[in-house]
């Protein structure tokens, strides 16, 4: 029972800035072995610098990002490599390499970082992109499918190493509504496949509300996060009116 709630990740006093612009100051949250984890906050409050401190592209002025308890910053390239093949992420425009068949794109990862023969790759990228709904498009482009398909295949290469944790920058972006719902539902179905912990950066209400276990405001005026919880408690119990505004107005 105790190993079930054992953080994953912890963030602890982080310090965000370009230069001498601070963007966001002494961070602290923790996110548990399973969990569905939601950054939200307005446009510009610094979601998605905190992303890049999370999965290596960005070092923090100050603080800690630690992952099942190693400090990341603190190590060398190789072990900071190594904790990060352990992370999936499904960057919001997708990323997908337009030029590679969607196959070729999830098999890219494990062409690179696996001891995989050439017809085990091809086994695992099929199940891969079935598992995303893309069963029998392995042979398609990015340019001959819709967004909502490229985000799936995206996904796909994401989870290829079956990752310990997978972040998703902005998910719903550009997507309708009907697609925005199955991508909540597949993050949904690959959290409990996967057994993954996942991390969520959002300001989309309706994804907020359906995927979330636990949230952090990013608020702009403080630069800090100002409350942490379950997305609908939080609209329940806020007595914060930055908040209330955010999760019944979208933040927009």
């Amino acid at each position: 029972m105790e190993e079930s709630v054992k953080p994953v990740i912890q963030v602890k006093g982080l310090d965000l800035s370009y230069d001498d612009y601070v963007v966001m100051r002494n961070l602290n949250f923790s996110v548990n072995k399973g969990d569905i984890f939601i950054v939200m906050g307005v446009s510009g409050c610094g979601k998605s610098t905190l992303l890049k401190a999370l999965i290596g592209l960005k070092q923090p002025q100050a603080g800690e990002v630690l992952y099942n308890g190693v400090s990341f910053w603190v190590q060398d390239e190789i072990t900071q490599q190594n904790i990060m093949r352990g992370f999936g992420v499904l960057y919001q425009g997708g990323a997908l390499w337009s030029s590679f068949t969607l196959g070729e794109n999830v098999a890219l990862p494990l062409e690179l970082y696996s001891n995989l023969s050439a017809s085990q790759i091809r086994e695992v990228v099929e199940l891969k992109l079935a598992l995303v709904g893309l069963c029998g498009q392995v042979d398609f482009y990015p340019g001959q499918i819709s967004g909502g398909m490229r985000k799936r295949a995206a996904l796909a290469r994401a989870i290829a190493l079956d990752p310990e944790i997978i972040f998703f920058d902005e998910p719903s972006a550009g997507l309708d509504p009907i697609n925005s719902r199955m991508l909540d539902d597949l993050i949904l179905q690959l959290r409990d496949t996967l057994k993954a912990t996942i991390v969520v950066v959002s300001h989309e209400l309706a994804s907020i509300f359906a995927v979330g276990d636990k949230a952090a405001f990013l608020d702009t005026e403080s630069k800090s996060i100002i409350t942490i919880g379950a997305p609908k408690e939080l609209l329940a119990n806020s007595k914060d009116s930055r908040v209330i505004q955010f999760l019944t107005r979208g933040g927009k």
